[in-house]
């Protein structure tokens, strides 16, 4: 579980797509104290696993599902990316609470500034919009905002400078797809009320391999 608060942007070491599974290599400013084998960290909102330190390298292992799902797979050597490690029982709750499984991508049609502030616009798939409420929360690249007003086809966010400065979000451009996480509370609450609705979108692992190119 995580909070949405980026605490550090980190770089792309190195990347490798194989046949079944994408590996990911991650540089941070964590030091080995800070994290151990096995531990989850949202990269760019999605949550992987440590499967080896290298000083302040990170290796993780990336499936099938993740590579399709996310934005990962456009990522390159040198990319920069949203870095959260997970939040730890005690820890203050100053996003909201996030998963790091990602829904959907949503593309940038829009961004502007305005009075040193960064306001964006979304398009996003239909079927992810009804988990979204004006005021209510979003996250976007792993970042917890909040999302301004709905369109009817996706949402708009302001940026203020600190989250500009903390984050990569301000570096990114219109047509440019981020990684979406909706609020969990919406849809356990649909689930309970619509036991029998169905899902936003088909996930079945044969799908989704052959649209990776993995089958």
């Amino acid at each position: 579980m995580f909070t949405g608060l980026i605490e550090t942007v980190g770089t792309v070491a190195r990347i490798e797509q194989g046949s079944t599974v994408a590996r990911l290599w991650a540089s941070a400013t964590f030091t080995t104290d800070d994290v151990a084998l096995g531990d989850s960290i949202a990269v760019n909102g999605v949550c992987l696993t440590v499967t080896k330190i290298s000083g302040t390298t990170y290796e993780f292992d990336v499936s099938p599902e993740t590579v399709h799902r996310t934005s990962l797979r456009q990522l390159s050597a040198g990319s920069q990316i949203n870095i959260e490690r997970a939040l730890r029982v005690g820890d203050r709750l100053g996003g909201h609470l996030v998963t790091g499984h990602v829904d959907c991508l949503a593309t940038i049609v829009e961004r502007r500034e305005q009075s040193g502030n960064w306001l964006f616009r979304f398009q996003l798939p239909a079927p992810w919009l009804r988990y979204l409420v004006a005021k209510g929360s979003v996250t976007i690249d792993g970042i917890s905002l909040t999302v301004n007003e709905l369109t009817p086809d996706g949402f708009t966010i302001n940026v203020i400078p600190h989250t500009a400065k903390q984050t990569t979000l301000v570096n990114r451009r219109p047509g440019e797809q981020v990684n979406i996480e909706t609020d969990i509370i919406g849809k356990y609450v649909e689930r309970l009320l619509q036991p029998n609705a169905p899902p936003p979108a088909e996930n079945r692992l044969a799908d989704l391999l052959a649209q990776s190119g993995f089958m």
